[in-house]
């Protein structure tokens, strides 16, 4: 798997610091922008967070470029429905020539899973080329591919949507491929926004557990991991 956060909005937090001013002063926008330093980011941004006056966060937007992931994957990314998205078709690019799976880690650790894993990927990409090599276009051949199928993705959500986003997939009970992304995204955006992102994670990072009777009970290991993410 490959995250790369490929640009963002600049100075994020200062755009949002900017605008969360905005809404409780008089004065012009020029005159906010000058009178905005370091110092006053931080603890504007600090107030703003802590009262829940997060709309201002989607000022601030970030593009993620995606590789080496399952469809499996994508399938749930795509439910976010404040996000910008675009996928390498399977439409359009044949897998042919090229065809890579994602092996989950409990089927690599067993040899007999693995090697049943194998030989089924191997089997539908061979009958993939199949197909294609019988005049079927590429768009009607992938019916047969399979979940594990490798994708590449390039996504844009806003910083409030991100805290969303996060506290939904970097919970321990995400399913393993998404959390590991969810987390890499994470650790992208806190080195240019660490402010916004600071008490960033899984809903039990700042609060309670959500997950109630389903909770992982390793709420404090949680907590501590993600503090110390960078």
């Amino acid at each position: 798997m490959n995250v790369e956060l490929l640009q963002h909005t600049p100075e994020p937090e200062r755009t949002i610091a900017l605008a969360a001013r905005l809404c409780y002063s008089p004065a012009s926008i020029n005159r906010l922008r000058e009178q905005l330093d370091a110092s006053s980011i931080e603890s504007f941004l600090d107030k703003i967070m802590s009262l829940g006056h997060h709309s201002v966060l989607e000022h601030a937007s970030f593009t993620f470029g995606i590789e080496g992931i399952s469809r499996v994957t994508t399938h749930q990314l795509v439910r976010h429905r404040i996000a910008s998205f675009s996928q390498q078709s399977q439409r359009y690019v044949s897998h042919k020539e090229e065809f890579t799976s994602i092996m989950p880690d409990s089927i690599a650790e067993n040899s007999e899973a693995r090697q049943i894993f194998a030989f089924m990927s191997e089997t539908v990409h061979k009958a993939y080329a199949q197909l294609v090599d019988m005049g079927i276009p590429a768009e009607d051949a992938r019916y047969i591919l399979p979940n594990a199928t490798e994708t590449k993705i390039i996504m844009t959500m806003n910083a409030r949507e991100l805290l969303h986003f996060f506290a939904l997939r970097c919970c321990q009970r995400a399913q393993w491929e998404i959390r590991e992304m969810s987390i890499e995204m994470l650790r992208l955006v806190k080195k240019v926004a660490p402010i916004i992102f600071q008490e960033a994670g899984p809903g039990c990072v700042g609060s309670s557990c959500p997950e109630g009777q389903f909770c992982c009970g390793q709420t404090q290991e949680v907590r501590e991991y993600f503090k110390a993410l960078e």
